[in-house]
């Protein structure tokens, strides 16, 4: 049972419904227990039934939920984990459950979770995404959603979905960033040793084939990049720097990372002015020339379009003192 407190953390019900993903499950309860302030943990997480009853996963094994929804008033998210889609079939219960939270109660859910949304018409007319392997169904069942299933997450709002797996990962690190700043959600990811920053844009691996052997990678490349974000960097320059004409270049990029170089390039300087925005007093323009993003309007434009806030509002709310 939740306690009221003028200063509690962000309270999340992670919501599992049969069958459920086992490994979706566990996901939201480690990565949200990485996120801490200077007063201790920034999140409260709950993993429930509908009911409080056990639940079966899809892997053999079955577990048994700390309590069911009744005892979970007020959430401030709420998040659908994994089901396997060959058993699925509406549950009156969740459905009710999910159409009934309070406005401004956040919606998430991970891989395969968007089914469950979908189902309960969250979805429709909304952009959404699910497991690739998962989307020509997901497309069947639910026309009315705008299925994007070649991104890690998308974030429309109050209502958030992952890809599958580990993009479940990268949604809760996003969302810890935008509730708290990139180094709250740094140290999270630290601690749970992931990647800290993969943005929702990038693809989801899709049956890419793997770099041969004998290839060399671009991962020194993506290095020595990190240390010119500032520079003006072509894509000429950078495939000369790996030694590769542009088009091998391009190609051997996107089988590594699921995105192309300039892309890329483009998610670390906004990374990077984050960063600044919330750890020195620079002045706004600067932070622009010193990511790479050249101009306090091409900053404006870029950080509006990925997080829906300009750089002195992001600073305002994100800067540390």
């Amino acid at each position: 049972m939740w306690e009221d407190s003028a200063m509690r953390p962000h309270r999340i019900a992670v919501l599992g419904v049969e069958t459920v993903v086992g490994f979706d499950l566990a996901i939201p309860p480690q990565i949200f227990a990485g996120a801490t302030g200077p007063d201790g943990p920034l999140y409260e997480v709950r993993v429930c039934s509908i009911d409080g009853g056990p639940l079966a996963t899809n892997r053999g094994f079955t577990v048994l939920p700390e309590c069911g929804t009744d005892a979970l008033r007020g959430p401030d998210t709420v998040i659908v984990p994994g089901v396997d889609t060959e058993t699925f079939t509406e549950d009156p219960k969740v459905t009710d459950y999910l159409r009934n939270l309070p406005a401004g109660t956040r919606i998430m859910s991970i891989c395969t979770g968007a089914f469950v949304l979908a189902a309960a018409g969250l979805l429709d007319g909304r952009p959404a995404t699910t497991h690739w392997a998962h989307a020509d169904r997901f497309r069947e069942m639910f026309p009315h959603v705008e299925l994007r299933p070649d991104v890690l997450f998308v974030d429309d709002g109050d209502l958030l979905t992952s890809a599958g797996v580990a993009a479940g990962i990268d949604l809760c690190l996003h969302v810890i960033r935008n509730d708290h700043g990139s180094e709250i959600a740094n140290r999270a990811a630290r601690r749970n040793v992931v990647p800290p920053w993969r943005d929702g844009g990038q693809s989801q691996f899709i049956e890419r084939p793997l770099p041969s052997p004998g290839a060399t990678g671009t991962a020194p490349t993506r290095e020595w990049l990190l240390h010119r974000l500032a520079e003006p960097l072509t894509l000429e320059a950078i495939a000369a720097h790996a030694g590769m004409s542009v088009r091998t270049f391009t190609r051997r990029f996107r089988e590594e990372t699921g995105t192309s170089p300039l892309d890329w390039l483009l998610g670390q300087r906004i990374e990077h002015a984050r960063h600044l925005l919330e750890h020195t007093d620079l002045p706004i323009e600067e932070v622009a020339v010193a990511s790479g993003l050249n101009t306090a309007t091409s900053l404006r434009k870029h950080l509006r379009a990925r997080l829906g806030i300009g750089p002195a509002a992001y600073r305002r709310t994100f800067h540390s003192d």
